[in-house]
């Protein structure tokens, strides 16, 4: 178990950390590689406490801060650090100068065999291949038996190919030990792929945690809900409640929208009102009078997403729409009016402006 709370260059967080993968997500310049190089003691905060198993890396208060080499913290680089003068068998060999030379070997033939590294161990690491560089990294940040794993944005950057190799790196060093991992990342499929919970992070200081789609599905605010890249943001006053039908009616810039009830909002407050793209439903306007919750907007752009077709609408409202469903619609160019319908049941009230 890892116990943060640090405070220094714009930071002010407190968390803890169990077995397992932790995610530290939010934009550049959020805070996650101070975070973690806090705790591995390169780099000092200005007050606050750390404490990793019940033993105190860092106390402001008192005046402890053990230094990187006490602190049993693996650390995995944003850009993969192997000393390039080195074989790959030398590299897994230098974090344990310390030890005996019989159990220097045993660890380092250990985690040759583990990471499938043993035919590229005389190698130097330009001549490995990305594959073989990635395991290394992994292999010679773990060989020293940590007691926590620090992973600084392994995906950043990295294709198709490479980042699935991440992935079933960090799955099997997570599945095979019992060490707390915390992971910094800019990508919600990261945070997805590979953690049991994550902390919302921007500017310093943790906006939200839990688990990746509770916090994707259920964003603290309109605050959270941008930084995970929800569209259709949109302020709303409520101007009717309901509780007997369970309805609201709330009302946007240039339309109204019946909603769920909402228990502890008022009439005539002014909310944050959050709908995802692929709960919208859309089609081209055939001439009919909307029906209830359904609105007309101009079509301004359609474009492909891997898995669906985004139709981008005046008004900055965002749909998504199965590639075959699109296919399937009239191709009248000279027709830019759809229907874009809310289902109340999608509607979301985040907070109040």
């Amino acid at each position: 178990m890892i116990q943060v709370r640090l405070a220094a260059h714009g930071v002010d967080v407190e968390f803890q950390a169990a077995p397992g993968i932790t995610a530290l997500f939010g934009p550049a310049a959020a805070g996650k590689t101070f975070i973690l190089d806090a705790i591995a003691g390169f780099a000092t905060p200005a007050s606050g406490r750390i404490i990793l198993d019940d033993e105190i890396l860092f106390d402001g208060a008192s005046r402890v801060n053990l230094p990187p080499r006490r602190r049993h913290c693996g650390y995995v680089a944003r850009h993969w650090a192997l000393f390039p003068h080195m074989s790959l068998r030398d590299n897994l060999l230098f974090p344990l100068a310390g030890l005996p030379r019989l159990e220097r070997h045993r660890r380092v033939n250990e985690m040759l065999d583990r990471f499938a590294l043993g035919e590229a161990a005389p190698s130097r690491p330009h001549a490995l291949s990305p594959a073989q560089r990635l395991r290394a990294t992994v292999a010679r940040a773990l060989i020293g038996d940590p007691r926590l794993l620090l992973v600084d944005e392994p995906a950043a950057g990295l294709d198709i190919a490479m980042r699935a190799e991440w992935y079933t790196v960090l799955r099997m060093v997570r599945d095979e030990t019992s060490l707390p991992i915390l992971l910094a990342a800019r990508d919600l499929e990261t945070c997805f792929e590979l953690a049991g919970n994550m902390l919302l992070l921007d500017a310093g200081r943790i906006l939200q945690s839990g688990p990746p789609r509770k916090v994707l599905d259920q964003p603290a605010g309109v605050e959270a809900a941008r930084l995970l890249g929800i569209r259709n943001l949109f302020p709303a006053e409520i101007v009717a409640l309901d509780p007997g039908r369970n309805t609201s009616r709330l009302r946007l810039e240039s339309f109204e929208l019946t909603g769920p009830y909402l228990p502890g909002c008022l009439r005539g407050d002014r909310v944050w009102l959050c709908v995802e793209p692929g709960q919208l439903h859309a089609a081209p306007h055939d001439g009919s009078k909307p029906a209830m919750n359904q609105v007309t907007a101009r079509l301004e752009r359609a474009s492909e997403t891997p898995l669906a077709v985004r139709l981008e609408f005046a008004g900055g409202i965002v749909a998504e729409i199965a590639r075959r469903t699109f296919e399937e619609q009239p191709k009248d160019n000279d027709n830019k009016d759809w229907l874009v319908e809310f289902p109340p049941h999608a509607l979301r009230v985040l907070g109040c402006l």
